[in-house]
């Protein structure tokens, strides 16, 4: 009996060890992908989801990333990087936080990376295959955070497995919280001038402007 369960266990390892390199295999050839494109402009949904506190939320964005820098347009606020600096742009409050990039790396997914945030701090699962409409099929990525202290439980992480894009992100929250983000249309590699990357004050002549 003991011989039995030994195997099976043995088993049970080696086909978790194969869905793990399946998942390696399925994120680095995304990465590759993507590493490839000059520039990419994504439409997006955003939803916020909690059960227990009856909170739901949803939000239609835009962003643009061409290497650090970035427009990112979402829930009424414009976020805009040069590389540099990182302008949010409050139009209700008329409000402008400047900070430099680097102090806006180590919280939370910077747009710039939001498609690489993967590659550290993750334990990989192959997940479930979901076929949609027109012949696309996503397969799904669970991602773990190996910190324990990670406020997000585990990612899912949606890939279309022909054209090695994102197509969705789902993050469930130790305290319940469910965000989804899914990719409405996807475009790369085009034309696009320096100076939308550009902050100028001008443009905001009454407001307040706050630098960090």
């Amino acid at each position: 009996m003991q011989i039995r369960i030994l195997c099976i266990v043995l088993l049970s390892m080696t086909f978790t060890l194969a869905q793990d390199q399946r998942a390696t295999d399925l994120l680095t050839a995304v990465s590759e992908t993507l590493a490839s494109y000059d520039n990419i402009a994504i439409d997006f949904s955003y939803e916020l989801v909690n059960r227990k506190e009856y909170i739901q939320q949803k939000e239609q964005g835009s962003l643009l990333v061409q290497g650090n820098a970035y427009l990112l347009k979402l829930m009424g606020i414009t976020q805009l990087c040069d590389g540099k600096n990182t302008h949010t742009i409050n139009p209700e409050n008329e409000e402008i936080l400047i900070e430099p990039i680097d102090s806006n790396q180590t919280s939370g997914l910077n747009p710039s990376t939001l498609f690489s945030f993967y590659k550290e701090g993750y334990r990989f699962e192959w997940d479930i295959k979901q076929p949609l409409r027109a012949g696309k099929t996503i397969q799904y990525i669970k991602l773990t955070p190996i910190d324990t202290y990670a406020q997000a439980a585990y990612l899912l992480l949606g890939i279309d497995i022909k054209t090695k894009h994102i197509y969705k992100l789902i993050e469930v929250g130790d305290n319940g919280t469910e965000t989804t983000l899914t990719i409405r249309s996807f475009q790369y590699d085009t034309p696009v001038k320096p100076e939308v990357f550009a902050f100028k004050e001008t443009d905001y002549p009454n407001y307040y402007i706050d630098r960090f």
